[in-house]
C-alpha cells in the first residue's frame, strides 16, 4: 500500500539514513539499486549529507562517518514531538543517550540512543524537514524490524519509550512480534536466538526497502558490488532478502508486504 506522508505520526518510522565510509561509492550503489536521485547539501557543516529522493519525494539520507571506529550502518529514526522528553524516558527505562538532543538548523531536532540490549536508534522532531515523504512504494522504506536477543526487555523498553504494544505470533521462521501504536502496526521484532545467528552480530534495527522483484534486486545489488547476507526467501507476507552494500552496511529488500 502506497503511503505519501507530509508528517509521519509520533512513534512511527519517519526517516532512515546511512553512515558510510565512502559516500561517493554508496551513492552510486543505492542510486543504481533503487533509482534514487541524490541531492547533496550545499552547507559544508553537514559534510556532504545527501538526501535521496524518489519521484521528487525524500526517502532516505546518507552522510560520512564522523568518529573513528563508527560502524557503517543504516539508522532508523522515529517521529517524535519532544526529543528531550524522550531522552529522559530512554534513560529511565534503562537505555543510553548516545547523542543528546540537538537542533539541525531549522530542519528539526534529533537525538540518538542505545536500547538496553545495545541496538542504536534515533528520533526526529520535525522542523522544516518532516522526514521521508514516501513509504511502501518500490525504492522506499516499507518495514522496520528490531533483531535482538532480549525480547522481554525490548518489549518493556519500547513500550515505556514510545507506548508501543506487542502482538506476539509464530511465523514460518520462528517467533515474531509486531508492535502496534493506536492499533496500527509500527515496527516489529525478531529474536536472534539459535545457531543460525552469528554470536558477534549485535542487536540492531533493520530497514526494509520495497522492491517489485526481490530476485532481480538481489542480482542488481550483487552486480553493483553488494553481497547477500540472507538469500531471497519466501514467507507469509512476500519474499525478502538481506543484503550488504559494498561498504558492509546491512539492509533488506521486500517484495510484497
Amino acid at each position: 500500500m502506497l503511503r505519501v506522508m507530509a508528517h509521519p505520526e509520533a512513534g512511527f518510522p519517519t526517516w532512515v539514513d546511512l553512515g558510510t565510509s565512502d559516500l561517493t561509492a554508496a551513492t552510486a550503489f543505492y542510486t543504481g539499486l533503487f533509482g534514487w536521485t541524490a541531492n547533496v547539501s550545499p552547507d559544508e557543516q553537514y559534510g556532504g549529507y545527501t538526501i535521496f529522493t524518489l519521484d521528487g519525494a525524500p526517502v532516505a539520507g546518507a552522510g560520512p562517518l564522523f568518529a573513528a571506529g563508527q560502524p557503517v550502518t543504516w539508522s532508523s529514526y522515529f517521529a517524535d514531538p519532544d526529543a528531550d522528553a524522550t531522552a529522559d524516558r530512554v534513560e529511565a527505562a534503562g537505555g543510553k543517550v548516545l547523542v543528546a538532543p540537538f537542533d539541525v538548523g531549522d530542519q528539526g531536532r534529533m537525538a540518538a540512543f542505545l536500547d538496553p540490549a545495545g541496538a542504536p536508534f534515533s528520533v526526529w522532531q520535525a522542523g522544516t524537514m518532516p522526514g521521508a515523504e514516501l513509504f511502501d512504494a518500490p525504492g522506499a522504506l516499507t518495514w522496520t524490524e528490531l533483531l535482538t536477543r532480549d525480547v522481554d526487555g525490548s518489549v518493556a523498553f519500547y513500550g515505556a519509550v514510545f507506548g508501543w504494544e506487542p502482538e506476539h505470533s509464530v511465523m514460518s521462521y520462528g517467533p515474531y512480534t509486531v508492535w502496534r501504536l493506536g492499533g496500527r502496526p509500527v515496527a516489529a521484532m525478531k529474536p536472534m536466538l539459535g545457531p543460525d545467528w552469528p554470536t558477534d552480530l549485535p542487536a540492531h534495527w533493520l530497514s526494509y526497502f520495497q522492491v517489485a522483484d526481490c530476485d532481480a534486486a538481489v542480482a542488481t545489488a550483487t552486480g553493483l558490488g553488494g553481497s547477500v547476507a540472507t538469500p531471497a526467501t519466501d514467507f507469509e507476507f512476500g519474499r525478502f532478502a538481506g543484503l550488504r552494500d559494498p561498504q558492509g552496511s546491512l539492509f533488506a529488500v521486500l517484495q510484497g508486504g
